[in-house]
């Protein structure tokens, strides 16, 4: 099978329970920005909110494996993007105390534009490599 195959698949590849994996790692991904939010929000002691940091970057990290196993595409794509930008927004977040609460509002409002936005846009493809499938997944 040649490597664009694996890479990116005709169609995502799925697994039985995959769609309830997905729905509880964002719930559990919700919970930990939830808790990020009342530390930054608040300007809490990191002691405070920081289960909630790893409780929210170990989802996180799931829910990204669980859509690159999908297809790669996904990264090629404004949901992915999306993702790499606002992991970089939430860096310098914790590199720069005093613009923790601007940006993680920044950061929940692209989230709420690009989870509500149509999916020719969510799957709008910004790069398209050799062997990719010519539709967004």
């Amino acid at each position: 099978m040649p490597w664009p195959s694996i890479l990116f698949p005709p169609r995502p590849r799925q697994f039985r329970g995959q769609r309830w994996l997905n729905i509880a790692l964002r719930s559990t991904h919700l919970v930990g920005v939830a808790g990020i939010g009342g530390g930054y929000l608040f300007t809490l002691p990191q002691t405070a909110w920081e289960a909630y940091w790893h409780l929210c970057l170990t989802s996180g990290v799931a829910l990204s494996l669980l859509y690159l196993w999908s297809t790669l595409a996904w990264l090629f794509e404004l949901k992915g993007l999306t993702v790499v930008v606002k992991l970089a927004l939430l860096s310098i977040a914790i590199a720069l105390p005093a613009w923790r609460a601007p940006l993680f509002i920044l950061v929940i409002v692209i989230s709420a534009l690009i989870a509500h936005a149509p999916g020719r846009v969510r799957g709008y493809r910004w790069l398209r490599l050799p062997g990719m499938p010519e539709h967004p997944c």
